[in-house]
């Protein structure tokens, strides 16, 4: 099955400036967001098209490339930039909604579009039984069971 051409997929033309490829780009993932469309079976496989086509052509390297040589470029035949074993699109959605959900909820949420995220570790949990009191007075145990209860102290 041959690929769409990425400009047809979010419905621009070939000379589209960066802030008109982001524009169709956020239109087409609410359009199309599994989530919002739950009742179309197709709609995940063209919401993952659309943001393998945006991971394309927001990058003025790979948007080159693509323009130049097509889909080729990235499947490793025309030295475009590929990954190695497959192409563009095939797993890190964050890149793409990074900076579209940033400029959506970026000021909102109190934060920039530019500013850095941490990467998230694995999360820690501790089963560890405390009584109701201990926790309205804001009891503090270690992982040996010692508490120091600051209402104590008083």
């Amino acid at each position: 099955m041959s690929k769409r051409d990425y400009y047809d997929v979010l419905g621009i033309s070939k000379g589209a400036s960066a802030d008109e490829i982001k524009k169709a780009f956020r239109k087409k993932a609410k359009e199309l967001h599994p989530d919002r469309n739950s009742d179309n079976p197709n709609a995940e496989s063209q919401f993952k098209e659309a943001n393998e086509a945006y991971d394309v052509l927001k990058d003025p390297d790979k948007k080159a490339a693509y323009d130049r040589y097509g889909h080729a470029a990235f499947e490793g035949g025309m030295g475009g930039g590929g990954r190695p074993g497959g192409g563009y699109g095939q797993g890190d959605f964050s890149s793409a909604f990074s900076d579209v959900f940033d400029d959506l909820f970026g000021d909102f949420m109190g934060g920039g579009g530019g500013r850095t995220r941490n990467s998230r570790g694995s999360d820690l949990r501790y089963n560890m039984r405390i009584t109701l009191e201990e926790a309205f007075g804001g009891a503090q145990k270690n992982d040996h069971g010692s508490i120091h209860n600051p209402m104590w102290a008083m």
